[in-house]
């Protein structure tokens, strides 16, 4: 029962951490060894605790996004890692075997051909509406020939290609994403779904729950064939029976190897429908299906070292070396190891033979350490500067960090961010070509960007330059002297703010950046999308005298662009509101907000003795927002009485 209890918590914390913060605290492979260990001791003992992950689907989204409850509970499928297990479960009968995409999960609803609704999986029970968001998807219909209720579910991915594309453009490296599940994920739940858009989301259909008068032969081929019919992409998949099935495997792991669609394994359905539904469920499975994970390939090798990477924010991450392997027709010699505690909880040591494997065939990981020496210590010093490192721990995992703050890579990474294409814009300030100036004292923060002039006849002199590269350089410093406040404050590095973010901080406070730097964190925590935890960050770093200091010398070098806001409207002006659920007259509740915030309004993501009115077509719904209105006395008015009291029309 101890060692239940200590499972639950570890694999209910890795799935917190996967599913709602998008972080990654312990490998697939480690996941899946506890995972099982506790199904086994759960039979042994015939005990199910309440929490157990065995029982209970994943955790809610911990964001702003109305929240719905599903009809129907959404299951996570049984699985083996057994080809022959996967044909004896099939049977005489014949089945659909498809792709096991790595997105996110989505349930779809038409009605009278138009999409009206679309729910991420959530928890499983509850998921959040992301209707807006769903109908920038590449490849989703708005309409479709089929005009009863049609409601369907699919997996939302980002490519690999896309992804690389993504990331490419992103040079802060401590700014790139760690993997397409993650960008989807993040992608698929913005609250402008204008950044969905840009990140090129599709989705592939692998479930129809309910179209009625349709004759689908009793086959789920067929429901596949008639979605293709509607104008959806369907999971790719084969029908196959006891004959084929070990054939159809095979050429599904040669695919996976340049498949474009991230996926983490295989999908066996039961074709015939009415067999498949008399079967049921379990209290976490249903048994008309079960999942096939790849079988890794796995390779003993010897580790060498562990490399630790410092980052422009102090992160110092660790990469284990190790003796070449080949893995999935590909040579690997390093791995990630994420942070501190896994490097602890594998007992690492210099010397030790460990295990390593692909992940989903494609990410090289540690699968275990046949040694276990636990001789390795972790670092008291950076190895880019050699001042003192701290260990600090987060919700759900202890990472390294250097304390100095004028390490030289964090002067790199900040300084390669504020020229980045998304900050300054400053073409041909490279990290190396910014590593060098460094080196050469050229450089010593932001500011002396901007008077590279003094050392014109050192740089012209410099291997790698010359007159004409000096001179692009000079001109693109000019060209970016010429900005907006959005990208100063991305620029700047201030922790967790994004492009994104940016623009919200900035538009909030009516692009006055007095008001921005004197904001207190109640007051930022209002504002939609920000929430505590970043507004702890942006307070943080403006109360500190040499941060305002830097933001006086910045703006001295700059011209920043004037947005103007129309304060006319003393209706909007200067008052609060927050906007939830869906809308008739706006495109979206992001056109709803841009309006207010252009007419001096502030639009916030929640409801406070602040608020002036929450916007609500369902004026009698029970939702979160609905009762703090009402306990707090503040008007819930829908989308015509807003325009009505506001803009008189």
């Amino acid at each position: 029962m101890n060692r239940m209890r200590e499972l639950i918590e570890l694999l209910n914390e890795a799935s917190k951490a996967y599913y709602a913060l998008d972080k990654e605290i312990m490998s697939n492979y480690e996941y899946d060894a506890l995972y099982d260990e506790l199904v086994a001791l759960e039979k042994e003992t015939g005990i199910v605790m309440s929490d157990s992950p065995t029982v209970n689907v994943g955790y809610e989204s911990v964001d702003e996004l109305p929240k719905e409850r599903h009809e129907k509970p959404m299951l996570s499928l049984s699985k083996t890692k057994d080809r022959e297990e996967l044909k004896s479960w099939l049977g005489e009968k014949e089945g659909l075997l498809s792709w096991k995409l790595d997105g996110l999960t989505i349930v779809l609803t038409y009605n009278e051909g138009k999409l009206v609704k679309a729910v991420t999986r959530g928890n499983g029970e509850i998921g959040e509406v992301i209707t807006a968001n769903a109908k920038v998807f590449k490849n989703v219909p708005h309409s479709i020939a089929y005009k009863g209720e049609l409601i369907i579910r699919g997996e939302a991915v980002i490519k690999y290609s896309d992804f690389e594309k993504i990331n490419s453009t992103i040079e802060d490296v401590d700014a790139k994403y760690k993997n397409p599940r993650n960008l989807c994920s993040g992608s698929v739940r913005q609250l402008n779904n204008e950044i969905t858009a840009s990140r090129n989301v599709y989705l592939y259909a692998f479930s129809l729950v309910k179209a009625d008068g349709v004759d689908y032969e009793n086959s789920r081929a067929k429901q596949f064939e008639w979605l293709k019919e509607q104008g959806f992409d369907v999971v790719e998949y084969e029908l196959v029976d006891a004959n084929n099935i070990l054939l159809s495997i095979e050429n599904y792991s040669k695919k996976i190897v340049d498949y474009d669609v991230p996926s983490d394994g295989l999908v066996l359905l039961y074709d015939d429908i009415a067999y498949g539904d008399s079967l049921g469920r379990t209290a976490k499975f249903p048994r008309n299906a079960i999942a096939f994970k790849w079988q890794d390939e796995i390779k003993e090798t010897t580790l060498r070292e562990i490399e630790w990477s410092p980052s422009r924010t102090g992160l110092i991450n660790p990469v284990a070396v190790f003796d070449s392997v080949e893995l999935e027709g590909t040579s690997v010699s390093r791995a990630s190891v994420h942070n501190v505690s896994i490097v602890k909880s594998l007992k690492l040591g210099i010397g030790d033979k460990i295990t390593v494997y692909k992940a989903n065939m494609i990410i090289p990981q540690i699968a275990e350490n046949l040694s276990q020496s636990d001789t390795f210590v972790i670092p008291d010093r950076c190895p880019c500067c050699g001042d003192t490192t701290v260990i600090k721990q987060d919700a759900t995992a202890a990472s390294l960090y250097c304390t100095n703050p004028n390490c030289f890579a964090k002067q790199i990474k900040a300084l390669a961010l504020y020229v980045s294409r998304d900050a300054m814009n400053i073409d041909g300030l490279s990290e190396s070509t910014l590593e060098k100036f460094i080196a050469k004292g050229f450089v010593k923060g932001f500011v002396d960007i901007y008077h590279l002039d003094r050392y014109e006849k050192q740089i012209v002199e410099m291997d790698g330059f010359g007159q004409k590269s000096y001179d692009n350089i000079l001109q693109a410093i000019e060209t970016s002297r010429t900005t907006n406040l959005p990208r100063l404050i991305y620029g700047l590095g201030i922790a967790g703010i994004g492009v994104a973010n940016a623009k919200v901080l900035c538009r909030y406070y009516d692009y006055e950046i007095d008001r921005l730097m004197n904001a207190d964190v109640d007051e930022l925590s209002e504002i939609d999308g920000v929430g505590p935890v970043l507004a702890n960050g942006v307070f943080d770093y403006f109360a500190s005298d040499e941060h305002k200091q830097l933001i006086c010398d910045i703006l001295k070098e700059l011209t920043l662009e004037e947005v103007k806001v129309d304060r006319s409207n003393d209706k909007i002006n200067g008052n609060s509101f927050v906007v939830t659920g869906s809308l008739n007259t706006y495109a979206n509740r992001d056109e709803l907000k841009a309006l207010i915030e252009s007419l001096g309004g502030k639009v916030t993501g929640s409801v406070t003795n602040k608020t002036t009115a929450l916007i609500n077509n369902d004026i009698t719904s029970n939702s979160s927002k609905n009762k703090k209105a009402k306990e707090l006395g503040v008007d819930i008015i829908d989308e015509e009485t807003f325009n009505k009291e506001f803009f008189g029309k």
